[in-house]
This record gives C-alpha cells, structure tokens and sequence, in this order.
C-alpha cells in the first residue's frame, strides 16, 4: 500500500507502505495499527483518570496526550511537523507555521476557559465549540501521523471534564466523518462535523 499522505519528504514511511519507520521495525500496516489501537485504549483510561478541577487542556497537554500514547512506539511522538503535507487536495497547515498557528488555536481555547464551563449550557453551544476548535486541529494537523485519534482524545477528555460521555462517532460513517474533515481543511466549514458532534453527546 503506498503511503497515504503526499510528503516533502518520503524516508517517513517504509519504503512503498504507510508504516512510519517505528522503534521495533515493524513493516506490517495490519499490525502496527493494532499496535496503535491498543496503545490509544489504554490511554483513554489513564488520561481519564487523570482529570481533575484543575485540568488545564493547553497546548502543552494535547503535546503530552500525543507523546505519552505513542513514545513506546514513535521516536517522533509529542514532536510538531516542520515539513509541509497534504492528503488528496487536502493541504494541511504548512510545516513552518505550526507552531505559531497551534498557539494562536490554544490562545484562543484559553480565552474560552479551554471548554471548562459547559457541564450546565446549551448542548448545541457546546457542539459548536468542540466542532471549531476541532476543526482547527484537524486543518492545523501538527504531528507526523496519528492526528486525527489524539485529537479525538482531547475533545474527549474536554467533554468528559464537562459530565459527558465520550463523543460516540458509532453513528456516522468514516467516508462522512472524512468529508467533514475535508471541509473543515478546504473550506474552513465546520457545520457538518457540528451536526457529528451534537449528535453524539450524552451525559
């Protein structure tokens, strides 16, 4: 399978795959990925466990959320891209930008309290939230690989924070959650991965 990102730099992935070069030489996809699987469901528990009033979802902790999950894995875990890339006409946030782009992201979480007063509001304000703030993580998709779990990890442990139960996607397709994504990259809309959202909150 050929990799399934366009990269400046190709020596990432093995040679013909979408394996990225990992720390036990692992060049099969169907076993690393569970490799990945297994690593990101024990860290919802441990993340879980972790939350406390004091929680502060920075930038700094979605870093840490990235590096602590897959560092056993990854020598690049918990490190920002400084090479451009993009997916399909998806083009991605450029290299260069990154890290001036993620803390404009987390200034701007920050002024809005990073989510934390939402337990009590109006479920379809907090959905329209998580969805920009979302959006703007996936169009910004800072790490090497694995942007897209992480971030789902962070929205996850926001809601959590907030009384909720982890965001449920088992209702929507992965072709449709993939179109949502685009949007948010290509069009700055995130209106279909609102309706994602609000659709699979619950207390």
């Amino acid at each position: 399978m050929a990799s399934k990102y366009q990269l400046e730099n190709n020596l990432f992935y093995y040679e013909g795959s979408d394996v990225p070069h990992n720390k036990f030489d692992i060049k099969e996809s169907q076993a690393i990925h569970e490799i990945e699987k297994e690593l990101l469901t024990e860290a919802y528990v441990i993340f879980f466990d972790e939350l406390v009033e004091s929680t502060i979802f920075d930038e700094a902790y979605f870093i840490s959320l990235h590096k602590r999950t897959f560092e056993g894995l990854y020598e690049w875990a918990g490190r920002y891209r400084d090479f451009n890339m993009a997916k399909g006409d998806s083009r991605f946030c450029q290299g260069e930008f990154i890290g001036s782009s993620s803390k404009k992201i987390f200034q701007e979480l920050k002024d809005d309290d990073y989510l934390k007063n939402f337990e009590n509001s109006d479920v379809k304000v907090f959905a329209s939230k998580l969805a920009y703030y979302q959006c703007e993580l996936i169009a910004l998709h800072p790490f090497y690989e694995l942007n897209g779990r992480i971030t789902r990890v962070f929205f996850d442990m926001i809601v959590a924070y907030n009384g909720y139960r982890f965001i449920d996607y088992s209702h929507v397709s992965p072709e449709d959650y993939i179109d949502a994504a685009i949007e948010c990259v290509q069009f700055a809309d995130c209106s279909k991965l609102e309706q994602i959202i609000l659709l699979g909150l619950s207390k």
